[in-house]
């Protein structure tokens, strides 16, 4: 199984929010964090929670294997999940239901980690 690179995949992160010509300000606006906080993920210095990295896919409109391994690969689960949590968000589904969604999120990224 690969481990992940905390520093790469800030260095991706960056990548992918300068390529679209936004500030940190503005990233870790439109995703609920601090500037700050967005700073040290870039650098690789902190480590964000599953819901902090599936906002910023979805945010940036980047599939999650490429930020994680610099890759990308033919299933795209992870935004496809973060659209149907945000949908049942809106819909007024219980916290139970987030839940699932995170559990078969984490089941997606150990299938990809493993294929790696």
């Amino acid at each position: 199984m690969k481990e992940l690179d905390h520093s790469r995949m800030g260095m991706r992160i960056r990548q992918v929010r300068k390529a679209k010509g936004w500030s940190q300000g503005e990233l870790a606006k439109k995703c609920g964090i601090s500037m700050s906080f967005l700073g040290h993920i870039e650098r690789g210095t902190r480590i964000m929670s599953l819901e902090t990295f599936v906002s910023i896919c979805a945010v940036l409109d980047a599939g999650a294997d490429e930020l994680l391994w610099g890759a990308v690969y033919p299933t795209d689960m992870i935004r496809v999940l973060w659209e149907s949590s945000e949908q049942e968000k809106h819909s007024g589904k219980k916290e139970a239901d987030h839940h699932c969604i995170y559990v078969r999120i984490m089941k997606s990224i150990a299938e990809i980690m493993s294929e790696a």
